[in-house]
Formats: C-alpha cells, sequence, structure tokens
C-alpha cells in the first residue's frame, strides 16, 4: 500500500520546519499571474551575517522571515511551466543568483506546486 495524501502532508509539514542555511546569492518570492498564466519568481539580493541572518545589502538591517519588507528585487524572471522558469534561472542566468544545492532543490518543488496550481486553479501559497 502507498502512501496517502494526508502522509504526504504530514511529511512536508514536518520537514518545513528544519533549519536551513540561508543561500548567499539571495532568496526568492513565487507568485502566480493566473491572468497571464505564468509563474513568476522575483529574486532579491541579500547579505547573510555572522549569525547567518539575511541582511539587506543597502541598509545593513536584518530582513526579517515573516511579514512584509519594503525592498526592490533585482529581477523577475517568469515562466509558463516549472521547467521553463528553471532553465531561466539555472541555465540562462550567469552568473547563476542560487549558489547552494538545498537551495536548488527548494525552488524545483516549489515551482512544481506553482505549476499544479497554476494547471488547477488553485491558490499557491510558497512554502
Amino acid at each position: 500500500m502507498g502512501l496517502k495524501l494526508e502522509d504526504i502532508a504530514q511529511i512536508d509539514n514536518k520537514l518545513s520546519q528544519r533549519h536551513i542555511d540561508l543561500d548567499p546569492g539571495g532568496y526568492f518570492i513565487i507568485y502566480l499571474e493566473q491572468e497571464t498564466g505564468l509563474i513568476c519568481a522575483k529574486h532579491f539580493t541579500n547579505v547573510i551575517d555572522e549569525h547567518g541572518l539575511a541582511v539587506d545589502p543597502e541598509t545593513g538591517k536584518v530582513i526579517p522571515a515573516r511579514g512584509k519588507v519594503a525592498r526592490t528585487h533585482t529581477t523577475v524572471f517568469t515562466g509558463r511551466t516549472a521547467k521553463e522558469l528553471s532553465v531561466e534561472i539555472f541555465e540562462k542566468t550567469k552568473p547563476c543568483p542560487v549558489t547552494q544545492l538545498d537551495h536548488a532543490a527548494y525552488l524545483g518543488r516549489e515551482f512544481v506546486r506553482a505549476e499544479i496550481a497554476l494547471v488547477t486553479g488553485q491558490e499557491y501559497v510558497q512554502d
């Protein structure tokens, strides 16, 4: 007998609580543009301080993990599918804005989740 949807959700929820090191290459805010059929990923640069916290390179202030932050993105990447968006970021952009493999794996998972939401018309909320 295989995994049930509830089992998968429980595993994913537990793993979402783990610590991961921040990527010095920056971070992405992923969202959908349902009306244009695009998955979008805004890229923001950051600096990682001696405490492992992301700091705004312009202000030197710590970037909070929750809540709204007034920052300007460096680039908006878009794609109609998870694969198209991944090719834009990881193959066509030099230098690649992602510098850690765990961050790349996370983005791939999120892009697939966003693609499914786009195709099914569901709401997408980044993990």
